[in-house]
């Protein structure tokens, strides 16, 4: 039931994106000479390597289903021997991978302020601010999300079934805000 109403919850969210692509595409669409001198100020390469971090960390968030699947909580062998990592490593490592993510999304935003677009500046500015800052709370919402997960798991005497639906419902979630970032990516960075 808790997987069937995440799929549930998802789904409205995707709603929401739908709504702020709607409103990128249609300002973007009255104003494109707007679009072309605001998009001149994005550091392509800076955003590329950020969103590969958070792309890579989708994957390591599924070893960690992977391992919760097999009832692995934590490690069986040294630190450095990553095929016998439970779901806590995997889930710590997306947790750090998302945490450098927001990092990189709070310098990028620092640079533009400084180049002068603002949430306030143009139309342009606004979108951009609004569907890249939704999306980075939705990012936070998910390493909440790995934390409340990793922590159940130390308090938990023994690792049970619920525990690792749990872990499956945090990838859904986390899975969700990587699709939704790559769409973003796409349509700010690429389609310019």
């Amino acid at each position: 039931m808790v997987a069937v109403g995440t799929i549930i919850w998802l789904a409205s969210d995707l709603l929401f994106f739908a709504g702020l692509f709607a409103a990128y595409f249609t300002v973007r669409n009255v104003t494109p000479e707007l679009w072309a001198q605001e998009t001149e100020l994005l550091n392509f390469p800076f955003a590329a390597t950020n969103t590969l971090i958070l792309v890579l960390s989708s994957v390591t968030c599924q070893l960690g289903v992977f391992a919760a699947a097999k009832g692995k909580a934590g490690r069986t062998g040294s630190l450095l021997q990553l095929g016998k990592w439970g779901m806590r490593e995997w889930f710590i490592l997306s947790f750090i991978m998302g945490s450098i993510f927001i990092a990189g999304q709070a310098t990028e935003y620092a640079e533009l302020v400084h180049e002068g677009l603002t949430l306030s500046s143009s139309a342009y500015g606004s979108l951009f601010y609004l569907a890249t800052g939704f999306h980075g709370l939705h990012v936070l919402g998910g390493l909440i999300a790995f934390l409340l997960v990793v922590g159940r798991t130390f308090v938990a005497r023994k690792f049970t079934h619920e525990q690792a639906i749990s872990a499956i419902v945090v990838s859904y979630y986390w899975h969700f805000v990587d699709v939704v970032w790559v769409a973003l990516f796409a349509s700010i960075y690429i389609l310019r």
